[in-house]
């Protein structure tokens, strides 16, 4: 009986944290992720080739990491030499600000991020809140303004 209640617990959480933002468009620049808005909107002016990807099925082996999220597709950015530094965080730097461990994934537009290494950009981090369901806390992000 307590399997089964565990078992319900830990599945009402994950749906409590994975819901998904549907329209959510992710953008990747090197190994740093970003949104397709955020390029389009703040970065265009530093913005040297792009190269789209309907589906995880067509992403390439460099690529592959990103695959979870890549619902929607996925757009890679080459950004222009010469460029001042764009601001960037590691999602453990994220989980520290806001008093988590550095592996506790972090949630970004309904998508779990498992690898904290990864790094995002700062400006799509429109609102950044620490949820708690039974006991389990994570960042969640929303990246619409």
């Amino acid at each position: 009986m307590k399997k089964l209640f565990y078992s319900l617990l830990l599945l009402s959480s994950a749906t409590l944290f994975a819901q998904k933002n549907v329209s959510a468009k992710f953008a990747v620049a090197g190994d740093t992720v970003g949104t397709v808005d955020l390029f389009t909107n703040s970065y265009k002016n530093t913005i040297e080739g792009t190269r789209s990807y309907k589906s995880a099925a067509e992403l390439p082996q460099n690529l592959k990491k990103f695959s979870f999220i890549a619902d929607n597709g996925l757009v890679e950015y080459k950004l222009k030499k010469n460029q001042g530094a764009l601001d960037k965080t590691t999602l453990s730097d994220l989980n520290n600000r806001y008093g988590l461990a550095n592996g506790t994934p972090v949630f970004i537009d309904g998508y779990e991020f498992k690898n904290t290494n990864l790094t995002v950009f700062e400006e799509m981090l429109s609102k950044v809140e620490v949820n708690d369901s039974h006991g389990l806390k994570a960042i969640s992000v929303t990246t619409k303004k």
